[in-house]
C-alpha cells in the first residue's frame, strides 16, 4: 500500500468515525433524520475543509471527492437507523470521537507537511483538523465544545501532531509508525477521560459582599 493510498484510507476512516460520533450525539439530542445526518456530516468534514483551505488545496476534498461526503452521510444515516442497538450512546460518542481525533491528527499533520508547511505550522494545522469536527458537532447539539473544557482534548491532538512531525523528520512516515501515532492520541484521550486528567483552570476568588464603612 502506497503512502497516498494509506493516507486516503485513514482520511476516509476518520470521516466515518467522526460522522458516527456526530450522529450519535445528534440521536442523543433526539434530532430527526436530516438533523442527524447534517450534524454527522459537519462533524466528519469540518476539520478537513479547514485543513484544505489553509494549505490552499481548493476545492477542499470534501467537495471535490464524492467519497468523503458519501462516507459521512451513509455512516450518519446508519447510526440513525441502528441507534437502538448502540447501547450507552455517551460512551459510544466518546470512543468514536477519540478514534476520529487520532486519525485526523495524523492525516491533517501529514497533509500540511506534504504541502511544505513548516513543522510548527503543520502541528497546529493537524491539531485544528482534529478538533474542528468535534467543535462543530458540539455547537450544533448545544454543548459546550470539548476543546473549551478542562479535558485533555486539543492537547492530545497537539501531542500526536508533534509525534507525526518527528516521525516524518526521521523518515518514518509509514503506515505502521503513523498507526502508532494515531493510537497514541486515541489512548491518551481515553485514559485522560478515565483518570479525569485536565488542564489547569484559573481559580476565581468569590466577590466581596461589602466593605466596612468609616467608624463614627
Amino acid at each position: 500500500m502506497t503512502t497516498s493510498t494509506a493516507l486516503l484510507f485513514a482520511d476516509l476512516t476518520g470521516v466515518a468515525v467522526f460522522a458516527a460520533s456526530g450522529a450519535s450525539a445528534a440521536v442523543a439530542k433526539r434530532l430527526d433524520l436530516f438533523g442527524v445526518v447534517f450534524v454527522g456530516v459537519v462533524a466528519a468534514l469540518g476539520g478537513g475543509i479547514f485543513r484544505d483551505l489553509v494549505i490552499d488545496e481548493v476545492p477542499p476534498l470534501a467537495f471535490a471527492d464524492w467519497r468523503y461526503a458519501a462516507a459521512a452521510a451513509v455512516t450518519a444515516a446508519a447510526v440513525f437507523w441502528l441507534h437502538p442497538q448502540l447501547a450507552r450512546l455517551r460512551t459510544t460518542v466518546l470512543v468514536l470521537d477519540a478514534a476520529g481525533l487520532g486519525l485526523f491528527t495524523v492525516t491533517g499533520t501529514l497533509k500540511a507537511l506534504d504541502a511544505h508547511v513548516p513543522a510548527v505550522g503543520a502541528c497546529m494545522i493537524g491539531m485544528l483538523t482534529a478538533i474542528g469536527g468535534g467543535l462543530g458537532r458540539d455547537l450544533l447539539t448545544g454543548e459546550i465544545p470539548v476543546v473549551l473544557r478542562r479535558e485533555i482534548y486539543a492537547l492530545a491532538a497537539l501531542a500526536g501532531s508533534i509525534l507525526v512531525a518527528l516521525l516524518s523528520a526521521y523518515g518514518q512516515a509509514k503506515a505502521l509508525p503513523l498507526t502508532v501515532a494515531a493510537t497514541f492520541v486515541f489512548v491518551l484521550r481515553l485514559v485522560s477521560l478515565r483518570r479525569r486528567w485536565s488542564a489547569p483552570v484559573a481559580t476565581l476568588r468569590p466577590p466581596r459582599t461589602g466593605t466596612r464603612g468609616p467608624q463614627g
